[in-house]
């Protein structure tokens, strides 16, 4: 019986792990703009042909929100972030599993490997703390 590699099992899970959350940021992001876009292209229809100004309204209100639910979740800069940590990560493992890049330089490829997958995924958690501070942050009032 083989013995599991905890570096190639830590590298599987946040490949697939960052895989699952970019396709989820992606399809709730084009979800919610398809939906926006569709919105926002009934407002003049339904204010030109005399619809009843609560229609109108109502469109103009699911807009709003719809926007407002992507600023606070940040889906587009998610999906961005997630996809590009992905593809960074199997660009690791393809490197490793062949013997190539800075991995056949070293006395230890497992240990290098690991290092740079932990640099990696630390990478993404501090670019996402720093985008949820700053989209949470308040603009001062001119004095």
């Amino acid at each position: 019986m083989e013995e599991k590699n905890p570096t190639i099992e830590r590298l599987a899970d946040q490949i697939d792990w960052y895989d699952i959350a970019s396709k989820k940021s992606k399809t709730l992001y084009k979800a919610l703009k398809f939906t926006s876009i569709t919105a926002a292209a009934f407002v003049p229809l339904t204010a030109g042909i005399g619809s009843i100004q609560l229609l109108t309204g109502c469109l103009g209100v699911i807009i709003v929100l719809l926007e407002g639910i992507q600023h606070l979740n940040q889906y587009h800069q998610n999906w961005i972030s997630y996809r590009t940590t992905c593809e960074s990560l199997k660009h690791e493992k393809y490197l490793f599993l062949a013997g190539a890049g800075p991995y056949p330089s070293v006395n230890d490829p497992q240990v290098l490997l690991a290092e740079r997958i932990e640099y990696l995924v630390s990478g993404e958690h501090s670019k996402w703390i720093s985008e949820q501070e700053k989209s949470e942050k308040i603009p001062e009032k001119s004095k």
